[in-house]
C-alpha cells in the first residue's frame, strides 16, 4: 500500500435497527469502501485482495477509535463550513 492512504469516516446510519457507518480509503488512485461494525471492504477498486485483508484487519483493530469518529461527524456542520 502506499504510504499516503487517506481514511474518512461517515455519520452513523440507522436501518432496521441496525447502526452502521462507512470507512473510506484512497490514495488518490485506488480507493475501498469499508462498513463497521462488520470490519468488512464493501467496494475497492486496485487494492489487491492483500491490501483489502490488512484494510480489514486495520478496521477491526481500531474499531473503537473508528467508531468514536462515526460518533463525532455531524453532517450539518460540515454543510455549513
Amino acid at each position: 500500500m502506499s504510504d499516503t492512504l487517506e481514511m474518512s469516516v461517515s455519520q452513523i446510519f440507522r436501518k432496521n435497527g441496525e447502526k452502521y457507518a462507512f470507512v473510506s480509503f484512497t490514495d488518490g488512485k485506488r480507493k475501498a469502501e469499508g462498513k463497521i461494525p462488520s470490519c468488512k471492504i464493501i467496494s475497492s477498486e486496485g487494492f489487491s485482495d492483500e491490501e483489502i485483508a490488512h484494510l480489514e484487519r486495520y478496521m477491526d483493530q481500531e474499531i473503537i477509535t473508528l467508531k468514536n469518529m462515526a460518533v463525532g461527524v455531524n453532517v450539518m456542520d460540515a454543510f455549513m463550513k
